[in-house]
């Protein structure tokens, strides 16, 4: 047994490692479950998507408000069509275009913005079709409002008359005299020969950087708890090997060299 391990000093290196060792595979373990965790919000983010993309449209007043299991549902509404808005700088299939966004006035004048499609180039109200007049009713992918950040959405300001950097109530509601929802939603079927935009995946799901983070810090406090038992074994081995040398005469006297003096008693036993 070696004696030198029931000294203070020693008691304090064994107290921090029977304490580290656990507290470094508790939170390894959690940060394993956190990527777990994202891994079945992605996969049951796709299944409701797919879902959402067969199923039978339902009308916008029971989807709202919109959150992680009603975004990407079909919805529908009813009503007339008023301003229409250019969105900038949106990529679909490699390409640069724009979003042609259209606010619809439903539910006594409250207004749901509408992406009737997207177009290639710089946002040009020119090439934008116009909307249909009268009533019509709109069936699409229901979406949350835009922040910045968000699928690419820039924060950029000093954009021309007639556009908006994004998809937002709070955005919109500075463009237009009346109350908007906080929500929009994609046509299924772009309108007048626009290209129909994909609804997005909900904020926070799927396998983002954040997903690829939790495991990385997996690995990262797995490594850390192995370092500290392998740094145990490294000083027992040098204080054995101290020992035997001060033993050996090949040291200077262990109190002279600032060292524990260990007797016979405490060196180890052979």
């Amino acid at each position: 047994m070696y004696r030198f391990l029931l000294t203070p000093r020693w008691w304090g290196i064994n107290v921090f490692v029977l304490l580290a060792i656990p507290f470094c595979i508790f939170m390894g373990s959690w940060q394993l479950s956190r990527f777990e965790a994202r891994v079945d919000e992605h996969r049951d983010a796709k299944a409701e998507a797919t879902a959402g993309k067969t199923e039978a449209p339902r009308p916008l007043a029971d989807l709202l408000p919109v959150d992680k299991a009603t975004s990407g549902r079909q919805a529908t509404a009813t009503g007339h069509y008023d301003r229409q808005l250019l969105v900038p700088d949106r990529e679909l299939d490699g390409r640069r275009g724009y979003y042609v966004l259209t606010l619809l006035r439903v539910d006594g004048g409250k207004a749901l913005p509408v992406v009737r499609g997207w177009l290639p180039g710089a946002a040009d109200p020119a090439e934008a079709p116009a909307p249909p007049a009268g009533e019509v009713t709109v069936t699409g992918a229901l979406q949350a409002s835009e922040t910045p950040g968000d699928n690419g959405v820039s924060a950029k300001g000093g954009l021309p008359a007639g556009q908006t950097a994004a998809i937002s109530s709070a955005s919109l509601v500075n463009l237009v005299p009346y109350d908007v929802y906080p929500a929009w939603i994609t046509l299924n079927k772009g309108d007048a020969g626009m290209t129909a935009v994909p609804a997005s995946a909900p904020a926070d799901t799927g396998l983002d950087l954040k997903a690829f983070q939790n495991l990385g810090y997996t690995g990262e406090w797995f490594v850390f708890a192995g370092f500290v038992v392998f740094m145990w074994f490294r000083l027992l081995r040098r204080e054995v090997e101290f020992l035997k040398d001060a033993r050996l005469g090949l040291v200077p006297d262990a109190e002279a060299a600032g060292e524990p003096d260990y007797d016979s008693a405490s060196s180890p036993v052979r």
